[in-house]
């Protein structure tokens, strides 16, 4: 390990010296001449006196190095049958074009937009485009409900929402349009300009007030980029949060290229002219960082993917992605291989398919389990790197640096600390612990480029979220340890986000919509573990006297409800009646109990309850409701 260690000892002890240098390794307007900073409030920042644009790396620092003709967009959509292709040269004229458009309709430096699409091409010209002029963008992933929609809408308060016919689940239609309408008539903030993409020529009645076709912006003139400052907002993108209202996270444009350009060199290892392929979701942190901007600063062909693993068509659809378009790195979540291993496990539809392409397999977005990580790496038989992130960071900040020295992964461990993240596990009190003890991964200010400077209008929540429990620290909010050589590995949460499909989502706000049925008293939801999504929603109820009959009943509108204000992202499927809920003789829910017993872990029965059968009573309703539960000593 001594060429990662001195590498990575060299981020640590000498941060500006060694991020000064990676800087200069992409193209700035304005080089900077101040490497790390501090605002009036203490907050870290990275390049503050730098000017540059990302559009400009993605696409005219491309197009100026010769690739122009390189294809830089691949669209696949097995859902609607469609493939595409875009060359740098069209890519950077629909994006211009496109951006001279939004111009046109008053969008300037500093506003915000938001985008909610589905997994098409005119998304990330979207977001593009927003970033060619210095215009904010705030993605929202395409399955959230109108209510989801509306809070990030109010927080946001974007000039423009850019949005388009449909998106496609398998093969249902899901009309985009009704839901952006239902979400703008529910926002106090009402955005005056409504971009919609036809997909489908008529499909929309676009005659309402701000209502405008996406195509006719592409006939504007193209728009040149807009010099912005290193520490100047690209995007907003929201994460749940433990309460109801998602949290805002802003990504700057300075940290964010200099860290997706050394984590696509020393993280990914992939070359320009090599065919990238993260399957995920614009919508999300990672297409937002290895879709869009990181493939496409670093010259890489990047694919769009629309449609799941299994079922669009089968389960062999990676495999054929990777052999017809010779990808070359992939990166996918835990739950697309085992919904691949479910579906195939002897990896018959593998043996189809010409995967010599493929140097590596990186996963993330929720911790490996070490069957799944073995069954995928005896099956490919190349390197497969599980690795740790946050959409609060923006990259990687634990994983194998595959393109500065490759070294053996170990099943379930995330990998080493990635250069610039000074990892440490501390207790409760703020105490370091030893090797092998598990407790609150922190990670020693400053953080390096292209992590959060702050949350949008809201400094006091980002103290407290993540600054406050531990002085001096960034508090990731996931437990774990370090063992004798350094590796980490990643045991979960600690707070009340779940991680279903690697999408993080609150339980808390779950509780606020279930408390609000008129049949309910009070309730605690909880995820617990499933075998294909890393973790589910559960929610145990209490029923207001003069509703026990009514259980059946209750639990279908639950569930609808939940379907309704968050999505069906949440996979929220069960509502358990119970009498009584574990509490304290202060009154407090002890959720942190429940979820303890949830996931079969061992534990002794908190003194402060006064009924020590409540426990029991739950394990036996749940175990009566065929949960899947694993139980071990109460």
């Amino acid at each position: 390990m001594e060429k990662y260690r001195s590498f990575y000892r060299q981020s640590i002890e000498d941060k500006e010296n060694f991020w000064a240098a990676q800087a200069r390794r992409i193209h700035w307007f304005r080089e900077p001449s101040v490497i790390l900073s501090q605002n009036e409030k203490g907050f870290y920042r990275w390049f503050a006196d730098g000017e540059l644009n990302l559009c400009w790396l993605c696409l005219d620092e491309q197009v100026n190095h010769g690739r122009g003709e390189q294809t830089a967009l691949l669209y696949d959509s097995p859902v609607s049958h469609t493939k595409q292709s875009f060359t740098y040269f069209a890519l950077l004229d629909k994006v211009s074009r496109f951006a001279g458009g939004l111009l046109q309709l008053g969008i300037r430096k500093g506003d915000t937009v938001v985008i909610y699409m589905p997994m098409i091409p005119e998304a990330v010209i979207a977001m593009l485009a927003c970033a060619r002029i210095g215009a904010i963008h705030s993605v929202v992933f395409g399955g959230f409900a109108p209510h989801e929609l509306a809070m990030r809408i109010d927080d946001a308060h974007p000039k423009a929402i850019i949005s388009a016919s449909y998106g496609i689940e398998f093969d249902k239609i899901i009309p985009y349009k009704p839901l952006v309408d239902r979400a703008i008539e529910e926002a106090l903030h009402k955005p005056p300009l409504h971009i919609f993409y036809e997909r489908t020529p008529g499909y929309d009645q676009l005659d309402g007030k701000g209502e405008i076709d996406y195509n006719s912006l592409l006939e504007a003139d193209p728009a040149p980029c807009v010099p912005v400052l290193s520490t100047d907002p690209l995007y907003i993108l929201y994460t749940s949060g433990t309460t109801g209202k998602p949290k805002g996270i802003i990504r700057d444009h300075g940290g964010y290229a200099t860290a997706l350009k050394f984590s696509m060199d020393y993280i990914y290892n992939a070359a320009p002219d090599e065919v990238f392929w993260a399957a995920s979701d614009v919508g999300w942190v990672v297409g937002h960082s290895y879709i869009v901007y990181g493939p496409l600063l670093q010259g890489c062909t990047t694919i769009l993917y629309e449609g799941k693993p299994v079922r669009t068509p089968d389960a062999g659809a990676f495999w054929r992605m990777i052999s017809e378009y010779k990808v070359n790195v992939m990166f996918t979540a835990p739950t697309a291989i085992r919904a691949i291993k479910k579906e195939d496990h002897e990896g018959e539809k593998l043996k189809q398919y010409d995967l010599q392409s493929l140097k590596y397999l990186f996963l993330a977005g929720e911790r490996c389990d070490p069957p799944t990580y073995h069954w995928i790496k005896d099956l490919l038989q190349i390197p497969v790197i599980d690795h740790w992130w946050q959409t609060e960071t923006g990259w990687p900040m634990v994983g194998i640096m595959m393109g500065l020295e490759v070294l053996p992964p170990r099943a379930g461990s995330a990998g080493l600390p990635v250069c610039g993240y000074e990892l440490h596990i501390l207790s409760d009190e703020g105490d370091e612990l030893e090797k092998g003890k598990e407790g609150y991964i922190a990670v020693k200010l400053p953080l390096p480029p292209g992590c959060l400077p702050t949350l949008w209008n809201n400094d006091d929540r980002f103290i407290a979220g993540y600054l406050q429990h531990f002085p001096g620290y960034y508090q990731t909010g996931d437990g774990g340890y370090l063992d004798q050589d350094g590796y980490c590995y990643i045991m979960g949460r600690v707070d009340d986000v779940i991680n279903v499909s690697g999408h993080r989502l609150s339980t808390g706000e779950m509780e606020e919509l279930v408390a609000s049925h008129p049949a309910i008293a009070e309730c605690a939801v909880m995820g617990i573990a499933d075998e294909l999504r890393g973790q589910r929603p559960v929610a145990l109820v209490v029923l207001k006297d003069g509703h026990r009959e009514e259980e059946d009943l209750i639990e279908e509108e639950l569930v609808a409800l939940i379907r309704e204000k968050i999505g069906a992202v949440a996979y929220f499927r069960n509502a358990a009646v119970v009498k009584r809920l574990p509490k304290t003789r202060s009154g407090k829910i002890l959720r942190k109990t429940i979820r303890q017993m949830a996931d079969g872990e061992t534990f002794t029965i908190p003194s402060t309850i006064d009924d020590p059968h409540i426990l029991e009573e739950i394990r036996e309703v749940l175990e009566e409701r065929k949960m899947g539960l694993a139980w071990n000593k109460i």
